[in-house]
């Protein structure tokens, strides 16, 4: 009775079906009476039911098969009478008792033998409307659900729920490739694959794209296209008729279910809610872009215009303000959920929301190109927003990144860039940076700064800000000569636009002088510290923290040039003033106390730098937290300064536990994170586990290789040690062959004359001769020793 939807031309049997066959097969035998099949519009439930009911049909094991268009009420009961008027000999004019009739002959009876029967209730729309029509339990009977919703009130009396999910990449790619195989054209899986990936291997879009394809004649690479064409819609790419009486085109598919999410408490917020979701990473959105201040800021603006009837909501939920609440805008989420437009997921920390690209792709269709505008800002302020300032959770960071990096992709830039190059853009590229992905950031920047000067002009300050940050990460990278001519030219550009006393105009010059002493020359940053420091106490006074940090970094550089006494006498004298203006707690002061009891111990008192850092680490425990990463960098150089006064195991031990607390506050990959390493290796081969320290700097090496670029200096300097250790625990012509790359490679990175070439240099020959005096011992034969520096040297000269 009813009349099963057709067999798909195409019908792919998928996993999904043997697992429904086997919960319904085995129910008896567990207690239950039926399943309900739950997932989004167009993933192939009615086609999974209708299989699983025509080959129990077919295969004898049904007496009676009931299919009912489950939509509405009414159409349940008019299913219901016209069963119960062939079974029951119920008069089917009176709906109401014919079906009554018909759920009382499906329940078992002692004395009759049982039918074995099946009743689907296909398309079930809301599960309320259900109310006192669920077919009743029976051993040998199965009721068979289909539907969008995942309401509780579905799985009651044994009835499971089984959410289906889209095909597999493989069944997506099989399901085209077997479609467009035809003679003359046949398919190409690789491009079959594409156009799967671009559909998000919905069963619905797939059989419609075969469709589109089949009546146009044209090729896939033109459809996908079509799909990729953002001045076009969804709806252009439908065919016409739609295949296998389907009734709606994708375009269409979720609109009924997005009307009813709208009308569940809170009334009006499920397609806002939608909306903003379509304009982020369909993979994953934590659930605090859509409670922040601005997403309810955005809520409250278009509730009213997104209302089914086109008014605002007038129901309860709204309150007596106009601004929802983050605990409304959850329970939009969950109607959305309940009606399957999206997947809110409850069990990790994030709360991350899912959201199936074509439906985005409709939602952003619906909306015009004004409303389409704001949403991107509503949700590039929602990023914002949701951003912590500390990035602690690892797994957050990365997918605000991606949020970030799909919003960017899919707006037209003057979304973004109209008011000026919008912050999240910033944020991001800084999250890519403080995570160790140097190059990422790097390229992060590179193209926010082409935009912005495609957007805004090469003179906008916001397009020398995307300068600033494009150059700060080239020198993060490992190319602080690069950075260094970036900042000169930025600098001069800064001072032709903005003036040369404008606080940016000094910030340049401030990083120009780091970047010179980073790429070696340690003389000049002093240099360009000390003429800075004097401009900024001219232009912003003695006081003002910039002048302070300005004096900071003089002293770190004169140290650095060797200079160290007078780095210590400038940092004590710097102390006492950032003491007097900005108080024994200030971060900055703290970071001098910190800076000053390193030169103290370069000066050769290294219990009295592992003093003062015990004192320092108190105030930063109490003041900044133990999380925090200045109070992770005091906790680091306290190692090391035990270590330098003759602890070495001490300091081995103070830095096994610094790295488990880092890997807790920060990312495996951050960079302080690999310093800590770093340290914790160069320190266990000083307590006399040199074997240990050459291994732990062999991983810290490829770690380093792999985050931050085979010729960045810190990459660079994890070789430097393990070559070093390989030498201390026996391997000296092992050491002086790795040096002799290294010398190579750091030659060609950083120049003939760069300190660390030269320093590699005289580590070659030093290791080579420790390795010719241990192997030269008791041979006097020479051509045994050319034949053992041959074999160390391989086709390369030997160093002289």
């Amino acid at each position: 009775m009813g009349v099963l939807p057709p067999r798909s031309a195409r019908f792919l049997a998928r996993a999904e079906g043997a697992r429904l066959r086997s919960c319904l097969d085995d129910s008896g035998d567990t207690g239950g009476t039926g399943q309900v099949l739950s997932g989004l519009g167009g993933v192939g439930k009615t086609q999974l039911a209708a299989d699983y009911a025509r080959s129990a049909l077919h295969a004898g094991n049904l007496d009676v098969l009931v299919w009912v268009n489950a939509a509405s009420r009414n159409a349940v009961l008019a299913a219901y009478a016209k069963a119960g008027e062939r079974l029951c000999r119920a008069d089917a004019r009176e709906r109401e008792h014919a079906a009554e009739m018909f759920l009382g002959w499906l329940e078992a009876t002692p004395g009759r033998p049982g039918c074995r029967w099946l009743v689907v209730l296909d398309d079930v729309v809301d599960p309320g409307e259900l109310d006192q029509l669920w077919p009743p339990p029976h051993p040998r009977g199965r009721t068979l659900v289909t539907t969008r919703r995942r309401d509780a009130a579905l799985v009651g009396d044994g009835r499971p729920r089984v959410d289906v999910g889209t095909f597999t990449c493989h069944e997506a790619t099989s399901y085209l490739t077997r479609a467009l195989d035809v003679p003359g054209r046949p398919a190409q899986p690789v491009e079959a694959a594409a156009l799967a990936r671009d559909v998000g291997f919905l069963p619905l879009a797939l059989s419609q794209a075969v469709a589109y394809l089949v009546d146009t004649g044209q090729g896939i690479a033109d459809y996908r296209a079509l799909l990729a064409d953002r001045t076009r819609t969804l709806a252009d790419a439908a065919p016409d008729p739609l295949p296998d009486g389907q009734k709606a085109a994708v375009a269409a598919a979720w609109s009924l279910s997005l009307e009813r999410a709208d009308c569940l408490r809170p009334v009006g917020l499920a397609r806002p809610v939608l909306c903003m979701a379509g304009m982020l990473d369909p993979n994953g959105i934590p659930q605090a872009v859509f409670t922040s201040a601005s997403a309810l800021k955005y809520l409250a603006l278009t509730r009213g215009h997104t209302h089914p009837g086109g008014g605002p909501a007038t129901d309860a939920s709204a309150g007596a303000s106009s601004v929802p609440t983050a605990q409304d805008a959850v329970l939009a989420l969950r109607a959305a959920h309940r009606l399957s437009l999206l997947d809110h997921t409850l069990d990790d920390h994030v709360r991350t929301v899912r959201v199936h690209q074509l439906v985005q792709r409709a939602t952003r269709d619906s909306l015009a190109a004004d409303a389409r505008r704001h949403l991107a800002r509503a949700a590039a302020d929602a990023l914002m927003d949701a951003w912590p300032e500390s990035e602690l959770d690892t797994r957050l960071a990365q997918a605000l990144r991606a949020n970030t990096a799909a919003l960017a992709d899919l707006v037209d830039g003057a979304d973004l860039y109209s008011d000026g190059v919008h912050r999240v853009l910033y944020r991001a590229g800084r999250s890519l940076g403080e995570s160790g992905q140097f190059a990422a950031a790097v390229d992060h920047f590179r193209v926010l700064r082409q935009k912005a000067d495609r957007y805004l002009g090469a003179d906008h300050p916001d397009t020398l800000a995307a300068r600033n940050n494009l150059a700060s990460w080239r020198g993060e990278a490992g190319d602080a000569a690069g950075a260094a001519e970036a900042f000169a030219e930025l600098a001069s550009d800064r001072r032709r636009v903005q003036g040369a006393d404008h606080p940016d105009t000094l910030a340049a010059r401030h990083n120009l002088a780091h970047c010179r002493g980073e790429a070696g020359d340690a003389a000049g940053a002093a240099e360009a510290f000390a003429e800075l420091a004097s401009d900024r106490r001219r232009v912003q006074g003695a006081d003002h923290p910039d002048t302070l940090a300005a004096r900071h970094n003089l002293a770190r550089w004169r140290g650095e040039a060797g200079h160290v006494a007078k780095a210590a006498a400038a940092l004590a004298e710097l102390v006492a003033v950032q003491l007097r203006v900005q108080g024994a707690d200030h971060p900055n002061t703290l970071a001098v106390r910190h800076s000053l009891a390193r030169w103290r111990g370069e000066l050769g008192n290294a219990a009295g730098a592992a003093e003062a850092l015990t004192e320092l680490l108190a105030d930063q425990l109490r003041v900044q937290g133990a999380d925090h990463p200045n109070t992770l960098a005091v906790r680091h150089s306290l190692a090391r300064w035990r270590g330098e006064a003759g602890d070495a195991a001490g300091a081995a031990e103070a830095l096994t536990e610094l790295l488990a607390d880092q890997l807790r506050a920060q990312s495996p990959t951050h960079r302080s994170t690999l310093a800590v390493r770093h340290s914790l290796a160069h320190w266990q081969g000083k307590a006399g586990n040199a074997r240990g320290a050459a291994e732990a700097f062999a991983e810290l090496a490829s770690d380093r290789r792999r985050v931050q670029g085979a010729d960045h200096p810190d990459t660079l300097a994890a070789r430097h040690n393990v070559a070093y250790w390989r030498g201390e625990a026996g391997d000296a012509a092992g050491a002086a062959e790795a040096f002799a790359e290294l010398a190579s490679d750091r030659q060609r990175v950083q120049g003939p004359d760069h300190p660390d070439t030269l320093m590699t240099q005289r580590e070659v020959l030093a290791w080579t001769d420790r390795a010719r005096g241990l192997a030269l011992q008791g041979i006097d034969d020479r051509s045994r020793v050319r034949r053992w520096l041959a074999r160390v040297w391989g086709n390369r000269p030997a160093p002289k």
